[in-house]
């Protein structure tokens, strides 16, 4: 809650400023029972409820009519990147666009316009099973905005705006407690580093009930990403044998998402270390390029790869902090590497490499430990999709291939070099992700580099004393920046709390040990890190100079250890008593204190000070009880997909 004697810096556009595209729906092919916007539109909204729909990426569908929407929250990191003045979320227009009571770029009176919301198509395999069509069921794309400032192009979209011929057997709608969760995530992850996709505003929907497991009141996310394009978008292409238009989409996500093929990798400067940066081929032309270890590498092949590097570095980045996304299916992973779709997510309370969030996940497909392999299963299942063009090397801009694809004499030799390229591609994506977590960990341990030994020595004991139900792996990450890298505190507040923050049950003493002995182990490598460490002829005099420490580099560990260890992080329990406040005590403020401190994770405090020209008054009690020890009753909690 900000002062209303504060003032917020206010340089963005107005909504109708800013400005406005609609490439994906002039690029790829529209539904053919409304090729036009304008059939569409005039069509009773009853009529765009749920079908099978063939030959097309999307369906042109407007947003259901609100009565009465009640703007809940906005973001104002979202506001700023998306280019949008903070002033302008207080105005009428921007209240009724993000609930899709008014749509930007179209004339219902003229039935023209540059533009029209639409829902994309798309399959998936759920849980490692084919589903068959899926697509936005209760999603509904506005337009694309790029940010004046910084050029880049997001989608805008709206999550519970009403069914679409993607919406199977739901009613298209949001409930008001998983849109408070996907508000909140999607502003903390990016506020982390993480890529993912973004929350602009959450609206109430007071007239909207919905039936879930219970009844319970509608909302609204309009939420925003530079490309909501996923696996499942080839992989219902795939499945009913569209080769034309895997080719077309591969080549829009090529130039249109990722901005030319001269983006995308070039050969690998070393083919052996797979983790260090491929050289970009700019103008690279359409032919063949020599990939790694000899295999032919045509422009596909560079896209797939580009797509495995972003989803190698997310994945990475979610093992690093502890987060889970629940339901990693298909059509739940994003093409351009974003976190997206939250449902059963949430970050680590205690460490179980077995946890999931899913309460419907009784194989524990979707648990901690599994991420990175279950996110390698989809993008192969991605590049089975792409496989004929994977495979077809020099040969992919040729007839007869572009038109007749293969033939019985001709497959035999494109599968055996789409299967060698995507073998490959597993080979960089391991070798991505292992660089991208360990720097990572490396960093939230307050060191520079890393050395082989520090999986064993640091890394895996770490993990170990964070086990069992009543430990709790954050405690010591945030904390550690508070610490002299000197030898080992004997009753320093790590230590006093060690019994418990370890899975040694009740004994206390055997867990203060352990934790005592990772701290030793620790700052002797801060110590040897940071370049601490004084030759000494005597022991003792050694140990002293370690003791002592250099104070500016321990300032400086400290500060860069700070930047990278969250002092809060939206775990399940905090948003669970949001919720509750929200939905049954009616309060409005709690929502906007807890998005500030998601916003701002890095923070020791926030009640009281300054933040972006505006003082943030918050609530000391709260923010003191929401970044402590999870309640033992309340860690590990899970829920379902409709959350």
């Amino acid at each position: 809650m900000a002062s209303a004697n504060s003032s917020q810096k206010d340089d963005g556009v107005t909504l109708a400023a800013l400005p406005k595209s609609w490439h994906f729906t002039s690029s790829l092919p529209a539904d053919s029972l409304f090729p036009t916007p304008a059939d569409s539109h005039k069509a009773p909204r009853e009529d765009l409820g749920p079908r099978q729909v063939r030959g097309a990426l999307f369906t042109w569908v407007r947003p259901e009519t609100q009565k009465e929407p009640e703007l809940l929250a906005v973001s104002p990191a979202a506001m700023r990147d998306l280019g949008l003045a903070q002033s302008e979320a207080e105005t009428d227009e921007f209240r009724e666009v993000v609930v899709g009571n008014k749509i930007l770029g179209w004339d219902s009176e003229t039935l023209s316009g540059p533009g029209y919301p639409w829902a994309q198509c798309y399959g998936g395999f759920q849980f490692g099973d084919w589903a068959g069509q899926l697509g936005d069921g209760r999603a509904i794309s506005l337009f694309e905005a790029t940010n004046p400032r910084t050029g880049v192009r997001y989608e805008v979209q709206l999550k519970g705006a009403g069914m679409t011929p993607y919406s199977r057997f739901a009613d298209g709608k949001a409930v008001l407690r998983s849109s408070i969760r996907e508000f909140v995530v999607s502003e903390a992850l990016n506020a982390l580093g993480i890529p993912t996709t973004r929350a602009l505003a959450i609206s109430l929907l007071p007239h909207s009930k919905v039936r879930r497991e219970r009844i319970e009141p509608g909302a609204i996310v309009v939420r925003f990403a530079q490309s909501w394009l996923r696996f499942g978008n080839f992989d219902i292409l795939r499945a009913r044998g569209d080769r034309d238009l895997i080719r077309r989409l591969a080549t829009y996500v090529a130039e249109d998402v990722f901005g030319g093929w001269e983006t995308l990798p070039g050969r690998l400067d070393d083919p052996d270390d797979p983790s260090k940066t491929p050289t970009p081929q700019r103008g690279i032309p359409k032919d063949e390029v020599q990939g790694p270890e000899g295999a032919e590498e045509n422009r596909f092949a560079r896209l797939y790869r580009e797509i495995v590097r972003r989803n190698a570095l997310t994945v990475a980045k979610w093992q690093a902090y502890g987060f889970m996304n629940g339901v990693l299916n298909t059509d739940n992973t994003s093409l351009f590497g974003l976190s997206m779709d939250y449902g059963p997510f949430a970050f680590m309370d205690n460490f179980d490499p077995a946890y999931t969030p899913n309460h419907d996940d009784y194989l524990l497909r979707y648990s901690y430990r599994n991420q990175p392999t279950i996110i390698w299963w989809n993008l192969v299942r991605l590049g089975e999709a792409l496989g004929e063009l994977l495979g077809a090397a020099s040969a992919v801009d040729t007839e007869p291939f572009t038109t007749a694809g293969l033939t019985e004499a001709t497959a035999p030799p494109v599968v055996a070099r789409a299967e060698k390229l995507i073998n490959q591609a597993g080979e960089e994506y391991k070798s991505v992700f292992l660089a991208e977590y360990k720097r990572l960990f490396t960093a939230r341990l307050g060191l520079r580099t890393t050395l082989p030994t520090d999986f064993d020595t640091l890394f895996s004991p770490l993990l170990d004393t964070s086990r069992g139900p009543r430990a709790r792996l954050p405690p010591l990450l945030p904390r550690l920046h508070r610490h002299p890298g000197g030898p080992p505190l004997r009753r320093g507040p790590l230590l006093l709390q060690g019994g418990h923050h370890t899975g040694l049950g009740g004994d206390a003493d055997a867990g203060r040990q352990r934790i005592a002995d990772w701290l030793a182990a620790w700052r002797e490598r801060v110590v040897q890190d940071w370049g601490r460490l004084k030759k000494a002829k005597k022991k003792e005099a050694a140990a002293v100079a370690t003791a002592r420490g250099s104070e500016a580099a321990d300032g400086e560990r400290m500060a860069a250890m700070k930047k990278v260890n969250p002092n809060f992080v939206p775990r399940g329990w905090i948003l669970d008593e949001v919720i509750k406040r929200a939905e049954k005590g009616g309060e409005r403020d709690v929502l906007k204190r807890v998005m500030h401190l998601a916003l701002h994770p890095f923070e020791d405090s926030w009640a009281g000070r300054e933040f972006d020209g505006v003082l943030f008054e918050g609530d000391k009690e709260e923010e003191v009880r929401w970044t402590s020890d999870v309640p033992r009753t309340e860690r590990a909690l899970q829920c379902s997909c409709s959350s």
